[in-house]
């Protein structure tokens, strides 16, 4: 029987060699995404770069982070309309508010993929299987509890991919009876400075904490800090995204409460949107306008084997 990841790296390889022969060139993309400060976002778009740049060597490239102000997004849209570009990538800062944005791009003649985050009117949207991703981070609190004990979602932002991931994480806690959920609401910001400052309050409240589920990885680290601050110990961490930071932490002996981690590929990503992108402009729409990405569990036990985000490794 053949391992699933195995499966699932041949079927990335095959989209990836499976690439259509374009005949119309990407001269110009504007990338609009999160934050430049965050890992994921710099692995977007250098994902992004690197299979434009493949499409067509001369290609203009801008990449700009909204730092989550979504006025400022739509005002880097109306930059990229201006400019003339011919594909639009973004992560939007809100599905919905963004939606005029998206159709005023796409009345200049300009195709528009989300990344990450599914936006209302995109083109086409590829993300992360991330109500997969919030299954798998969640079982490993249920089988490492042995379905007893008390757990805390920490919720995030209000984008699809945060709401999937706790739609992920409740399907999973709602079939363990043996589990109480003492929180599921408080948004950590996706920082780690949020997820500080709410685990700050978890821990505060809760003399007892068995497991915290964060949504991304900065946030269970700013979690593990919380924890290691009021010299909490015992609690199994887990998060979505397998960034780098999580990598080293599931390495140190110094962060064994941080467990696990349901990965992402924003590069590999990336360069889906792009080629789904440019195949739109020839004229060859997907037969699925969401393409979903799955994921997979990294662990203490595993992060040796783990490829992660560095793109070097994934070209």
């Amino acid at each position: 029987m053949l391992n699933k990841s195995l499966l699932s790296g041949v079927a990335m390889a095959i989209a990836l060699a499976a690439a259509p022969a374009w005949s119309k060139e990407l001269k110009s993309i504007g990338i609009s995404l999160g934050s430049m400060g965050n890992p994921f976002f710099v692995a977007l778009s250098k994902g992004a770069e690197f299979e434009a740049k493949k499409t067509n060597p001369n290609v203009k490239v801008t990449t700009v982070g909204f730092e989550y102000d979504l006025g400022k997004q739509v005002t880097q849209i109306d930059n990229f309309i201006a400019a003339g570009v011919d594909l639009i990538l973004l992560n939007p800062g809100d599905p919905k508010a963004i939606g005029p944005a998206i159709k005023k791009a796409q009345a200049a003649g300009i195709i528009v993929v989300a990344v990450d985050t599914a936006a209302e009117g995109a083109d086409a949207t590829v993300t992360t299987n991330n109500v997969q991703a919030g299954e798998i981070a969640c079982q490993y609190i249920v089988d490492k509890l042995g379905g007893k004990g008390d757990v805390v979602i920490e919720n995030g932002p209000q984008v699809s991919a945060v709401i999937d991931r706790v739609v992920g994480c409740k399907n999973v806690f709602g079939k363990t009876p043996g589990l109480k959920v003492l929180s599921s609401d408080q948004d950590g910001k996706g920082s780690r400075e949020g997820g500080l400052t709410v685990a700050q309050g978890y821990l505060t409240r809760f003399p007892k904490i068995d497991a915290i589920f964060a949504i991304n990885d900065p946030q269970a680290i700013g979690t593990d800090l919380a924890a290691k601050q009021q010299n909490r110990k015992g609690i199994i961490i887990t998060s979505v995204d397998g960034a780098p930071d999580i990598e080293a932490a599931l390495k140190d002996p110094n962060s064994p409460q941080i467990q696990a981690s349901a990965s992402q590929d924003p590069f590999f990503m990336a360069r889906r949107a792009v080629q789904v992108g440019v195949g739109i402009l020839n004229g060859q729409k997907p037969a699925n306008p969401v393409e979903l990405l799955p994921s997979k569990l990294v662990t203490r036990d595993n992060v040796g084997q783990y490829v992660g985000w560095t793109s070097e490794r994934r070209q």
